[in-house]
């Protein structure tokens, strides 16, 4: 059958292609999520995680941007059958693109109003970089920090905890005691977790969690240094051996000092051992 040119099939529209559902009127569609559960068992969590995002760190001290990932999840009432997930990602969007840590309060509460939840948590994980200067040749680089933020609203509590994790140079007081030359060094990650609440949820800045992470060690770690630095940094690692009890219950008491309540964890890659060395101490 032959048509003319300002005919239309069944099925097509008069430019002769099919109706797209934008043109077409939407139904309306059944929130499945909101349906009655009948089992009464509340869940402690449920939510997204591993969800990689473009983040701006800004708390007054340190502005840094960045690919963080981000883990949110609610605690589910007994009669829900499930939670808004899309909201979370929302979430991330609208209110971690630009993140304030001392705004944390604030930014849960409306969390959880969005998705109607009792209770909100929330972990982003990122990379932070600060500027080093080396001790000799005054070159400059970047050492890089892991930087965690794990937060949590409950029925109005708030609840902050910061992490950095950061690398020093530890030189054994044992070995250096008991050789004729030398001492076995090694890398070490000293991991420093200050808990905040209420209306202070972020008592100590990531710069100065970095800081104090960094100063109870024998020497620092320089991405970039020169033969001048080396040697300076070997002999002030010589001069100052720690044992990773030594470097933990230093930072824990610097902690002590300003009434944090703190985590230290402080793992020694050891150079001459097929093992590491651990020491926590909580605070």
């Amino acid at each position: 059958m032959l048509l003319r040119a300002d005919s239309t099939s069944p099925g097509t529209t008069a430019s002769g292609h099919a109706p797209t559902l934008a043109a077409s009127a939407q139904p309306e569609l059944h929130d499945v999520q909101n349906e009655h559960d009948r089992r009464g068992i509340e869940i402690d969590e449920v939510g997204i995680s591993s969800l990689r995002y473009p983040v701006t760190l800004d708390d007054g001290r340190l502005r840094h941007q960045g690919i963080a990932e981000a883990t949110v999840s609610v605690r589910l009432q007994h009669d829900r059958r499930g939670t808004h997930m899309s909201r979370m990602v929302a979430l991330v969007h609208d209110a971690l693109r630009d993140f304030d840590p001392r705004a944390v309060g604030t930014l849960l509460k409306a969390g959880a109003d969005s998705l109607d939840a009792p209770g909100l948590s929330l972990r982003l994980a990122m990379d932070v970089a600060t500027e080093v200067t080396a001790p000799a040749s005054g070159i400059t680089s970047w050492a890089v920090h892991d930087v965690e933020f794990e937060m949590r609203w409950d029925e109005g509590d708030v609840l902050l905890a910061t992490s950095v994790t950061c690398e020093v140079t530890s030189l054994c007081p044992c070995s250096k005691n008991i050789s004729d030359y030398g001492a076995h060094n090694q890398r070490s990650q000293v991991t420093l977790t200050v808990t905040g609440q209420g209306d202070t949820p972020y008592p100590l800045s990531v710069s100065e969690l970095i800081k104090l992470a960094t100063s109870h060690s024998s020497a620092p770690v320089v991405p970039l240094v020169k033969r001048p630095d080396e040697r300076v940094l070997t002999m002030q690692a010589y001069d100052n051996p720690v044992f990773v009890e030594d470097m933990a219950r230093e930072v824990s008491a610097a902690c002590r000092r300003r009434d944090l309540v703190h985590r230290v964890a402080v793992r020694n890659l050891e150079s001459i051992h097929s093992h590491d060395a651990l020491a926590v101490v909580n605070g």
